[in-house]
């Protein structure tokens, strides 16, 4: 069996931990004194870690020379989808029970709220077109559409940073992680260009 195949199955059945966690935690009664928050909390903490971890396949790929790592990249993003979607649910069901006007309210009064909202959105529409079969049918625009992630990226980190109202250690690291991946996705845009002009150059 080839090494990414079995990376795979091991981060697939890693990645179901934290679910399970809540899930006998909850059974078991143990889900703090505020059961809600620490739901939100955990999910929500989850889905951008998940966020940031895919938005590194590329860079370790283009490092290492790795090709075969971004087979990774759609079941990490996926992931990624299936924590926020479980903070997004933990928010409309548990917090207001599916009130469509209370949840409108929240979206449009409070920032954060707005800016989570904006960020599933945008991990829906990347979710929903993650199949070969869109790739095939956007074409171009699959890439274009899908450098949404960087956006998302920037407005879960708001919407972390504005939820806990403080910079805790947790952020700290998210937000450097991130920096430094942006970093190099501009890095590595402008040496592409770069090299595509001198090549343009010497054949003129």
């Amino acid at each position: 069996m080839k090494p990414i195949v079995l990376l795979k199955r091991a981060i697939f059945a890693a990645a179901l931990i934290p679910a399970a966690v809540l899930l006998v935690n909850a059974f078991r009664g143990e889900l703090t004194a505020n059961p809600i928050d620490y739901i939100t909390d955990t999910t929500g903490d989850w889905a951008i870690r998940f966020l940031i971890i895919t938005l590194s396949i590329t860079p370790i790929r283009r490092l290492t020379g790795w090709n075969p790592i971004i087979q990774l990249r759609r079941m990490l993003g996926l992931f990624c989808f299936f924590y926020a979607t479980l903070h997004f649910l933990t928010w409309s069901v548990l917090d207001w029970f599916f009130d469509v006007r209370q949840m409108a309210s929240d979206v449009l009064m409070r920032p954060f709220i707005t800016l989570g909202m904006a960020t599933f959105v945008m991990l829906s529409a990347l979710a929903v077109t993650s199949t070969q079969a869109s790739i095939r049918r956007l074409g171009r625009k699959w890439t274009q559409l899908h450098r949404l992630i960087y956006v998302a990226a920037t407005t879960a980190l708001f919407h972390f940073w504005l939820a806990r109202k403080t910079v805790v250690p947790q952020f700290q690291v998210l937000l450097v992680a991130a920096v430094l991946l942006l970093g190099f996705r501009a890095w590595w845009a402008l040496r592409t260009r770069t090299h595509a002009r001198s090549i343009q150059k010497s054949h003129a």
